[in-house]
Parts: C-alpha cells; sequence; structure tokens
C-alpha cells in the first residue's frame, strides 16, 4: 500500500519539464542535444533590472512582506494595467505571487468545488488540467484545429456551456500553439459568457509582450464581462525574468481577497527582491523587451520557412509567444529500423533519441496530433535543430 495520497499519485508529471530532464540526463553523457522544450527566452533579464535588485540588496529589503506583495508594486500594477491594456484594477484587487503559475492555481483552488466544470479551450497549457483535477474539477475541453489557427468559435464556446460551467481558462497569446486573439473575436466571445453570469474567465495573459499583431487584446476591457475576469500576468516572458518567479493577477475584490487568503497559507508575499526588481521592469525602458519579441519573430519565420520544406507537417503561422504546434499525423504509424511511431509520444521520443532534439508531445497539451517545438533559441542551434528534424522524419518510412 503506497504512504502517498492519491491527490499526488493521480497527478501527472509536467510533461516539458520531462523532456527537458531527459535532454539532460543525454548531455550528461556528453550527447549535444539541443533542447526546444522548455518555454524560456533564452536572453538575460535587461540590465535596469538587474541593477534595481542590487539596490533592493542595498536598500535592506529582507524582511516579510505583505502577502498580496508590496503596495507600491500593486500600484505600479494597478497603473499598468490601465496604460498597456485599459483595464480598471485597483491595488486592493492585485494579488503578486510566486509566478503567474500560482496566480493561475490560486484562482483556480479559490473559485472550483468537487464537481465544477472548467472550460478550457485545447491545445492548452499542460498545467491548467493539473490545477483543475488537484481542485477535483471536471475538464471541458472545447477541441481546435490548426485549421481555425487553434481558437474557439463563439459557438463552440455555447455549446459547452452548462448549468454546473464554473471557469473559462484560457491564454492568449497562447502557449502552446502561440495563437493570438483578436479584440473583434474575444469580444464575440464576451457576448456569449454575458448571458451566463455564474462563469468566472481566467485570462491567462504572460506572453502579452511577445506579440506579432498590431494589439494585445484583453476579456476584461469588455463591459459585458469585465467584473467577473481575473486577468493574469508576470514578467517571465516579456522581460526574461523567469527565475525570479513574480506573477500577479488583477481580480473582482472578493476573488483577489480569496487568493490573498489562499496564498497565505501556502508561500506568504513572493521575494522581496524580485519585487523591488519588478517596479524597475513595469516602470523602465521597453526597449529590451521590444528587442527580444522582434528576434523571436525573426526565429519563428525562420523555424516556419525550416520545417515548411518537410513533406507531410502541416503549419500555421503563430502570431505570438514562441512557439510553433505542427499537425504531424503524416508520420504516425510508420517506423525506422524495425520501431513503429504510433503516436505524438513515441514521435517526441525518437527525436530526442535520434535526432538529439528535444519536442513536447501535443498529447500533454490535449492535442494528439501536433508537438510543440519552442523557438526561445538561438538560430544557429534552430537551424541545426530543424535541420535534423527533417533529416530523421525523411527516415520513417
Amino acid at each position: 500500500m503506497s504512504i502517498l495520497s492519491h491527490r499526488i499519485e493521480n497527478l501527472q508529471e509536467s510533461a516539458t519539464i520531462m523532456m527537458a530532464k531527459l535532454s539532460r540526463e543525454l548531455k550528461a553523457k556528453g550527447i549535444k542535444v539541443i533542447d526546444l522544450s522548455l518555454g524560456e527566452p533564452d536572453f538575460d533579464t535587461p540590465l535596469h533590472i538587474q541593477e534595481a535588485a542590487k539596490k533592493a540588496i542595498d536598500e535592506h529589503y529582507f524582511k516579510y512582506m505583505p502577502v498580496s506583495g508590496y503596495l507600491d508594486l500593486r500600484q505600479y500594477i494597478s497603473e499598468k494595467f490601465q496604460r498597456d491594456n485599459h483595464l480598471h484594477y485597483a491595488p486592493e484587487q492585485i494579488v503578486v505571487s510566486t509566478g503567474a503559475k500560482q496566480s493561475l492555481v490560486n484562482v483556480i483552488l479559490s473559485l472550483v468545488n468537487p464537481g465544477d466544470e472548467v472550460i478550457i479551450p485545447a491545445p492548452y497549457w499542460v498545467s491548467y488540467a493539473a490545477m483543475v483535477q488537484l481542485a477535483e474539477g471536471v475538464i471541458v475541453e472545447i477541441p481546435t484545429t490548426i485549421a481555425q489557427d487553434f481558437k474557439i468559435s463563439p459557438q463552440q464556446l455555447e455549446a459547452a456551456i452548462t448549468p454546473r460551467s464554473k471557469v473559462l481558462l484560457y491564454s492568449s497569446p497562447c502557449n502552446p500553439t502561440g495563437s493570438v486573439y483578436s479584440e473583434q473575436e474575444l469580444h464575440a466571445l464576451a457576448k456569449v459568457l454575458a448571458k451566463h453570469p455564474q462563469i468566472i474567465v481566467v485570462s491567462d495573459e504572460i506572453y502579452e509582450y511577445i506579440n506579432f499583431t498590431d494589439k494585445h487584446a484583453s476579456m476584461a476591457a469588455f463591459e459585458e464581462v469585465k467584473d467577473r475576469v481575473v486577468t493574469v500576468n508576470g514578467l517571465s516572458k516579456g522581460f526574461a525574468m523567469t527565475g525570479w518567479r513574480l506573477g500577479y493577477m488583477g481580480a473582482p475584490l472578493a476573488i483577489a481577497k480569496a487568493c490573498d487568503k489562499m496564498q497565505g497559507q501556502f508561500t506568504s508575499g513572493t521575494c522581496s527582491i524580485s519585487q523591488r526588481a519588478a517596479i524597475a521592469a513595469l516602470t523602465g525602458t521597453m526597449e529590451p523587451t521590444y528587442a527580444m519579441r522582434d528576434a523571436f519573430e525573426r526565429r519563428r519565420d525562420l523555424v516556419l520557412e525550416q520545417l515548411g520544406t518537410i513533406e507531410g507537417m502541416i503549419l500555421n503561422k503563430p502570431e505570438g509567444a514562441f512557439y510553433v504546434f505542427p499537425d504531424v499525423r503524416a508520420f504516425i504509424g510508420k517506423s525506422y529500423e524495425g520501431t513503429i511511431i504510433e503516436n505524438v509520444d513515441d514521435l517526441c521520443m525518437f527525436l530526442l533519441n535520434d535526432a538529439h532534439v528535444s519536442l513536447v508531445s501535443g498529447a500533454a497539451f490535449g492535442d494528439s496530433s501536433c508537438v510543440r517545438l519552442s523557438y526561445a533559441a538561438s538560430e544557429n542551434d534552430l537551424r541545426e535543430a530543424t535541420k535534423r528534424i527533417k533529416q530523421y522524419l525523411e527516415m520513417l518510412r
């Protein structure tokens, strides 16, 4: 009999973390693996943010901080929401957490009761399903295809809603697809949600600044639903601050208070030094962020050009984040040296062990016909990786 809880035994390991771990194991054996599994910018945190952290140390920011974050930081986040997104969240409606991931799980655990339905457009970030599982909610997936750029329609949303629907959870720009909902597309969804006031919307906008369209749109900007939208964001992607672990959310006051209560029992406030650095990120120059975004756009175009030469691979053009999510069904059922590729998991393991390129199976994101490739890597690595992918996929028979 296991000493572990059913909760942890039933919880799946993050597929992205698992593939990164397998990559490291191969690298430790001296194998030159190109790891395109993790969603982590390969840029350094901008210098002005680093300097703000050093100043915070010099100024002795060493003590416990408020659970929801320093008041001045929450004021700057409030101003950021107003300036960049035209959203109205007062400082008391904002909770700063140890990464946007904690913000999301705070919200899900604060809202979802056993049996409540959480609507999630698929493909979705791997951790969404695990968070709902921990809350004992019911996941209602809305499947999408590459032909529709992996975006749900108002009709699909309406059909997924039942009397037990409690939350709609989505990301834009999206991990894993890079899809971006336009203002018009989000407004059409908001009009559907306006008819169902029991549903809380959780909008994951962590990739806001890695957006190759003209405008980032937020669900909370629409009058019909603004009073029941939780907007989650953070510093990891747009400011290359993954290791700093700082995310934040703006929410209706009752939900913000609930998340403060939840976080108070788990971690309390996030790192004091990261919070002072966050102020510099939110108020300082955006030039490093824009330069990083432009570099990602160039890399996207490079990867699409290279992968576009592979017969059987179906691609669309993602408009944000730093992923491509190609349909690879043409390669399922083929074999290499007697080993049959039975599914996308097998395909990813084949590419890892033979081509020495690490991708993530789309099955982990709710789509078993695709794989995720992160182009948060150097152009040289991307050229070599796509060359290897092409070479080994063409060996399949």
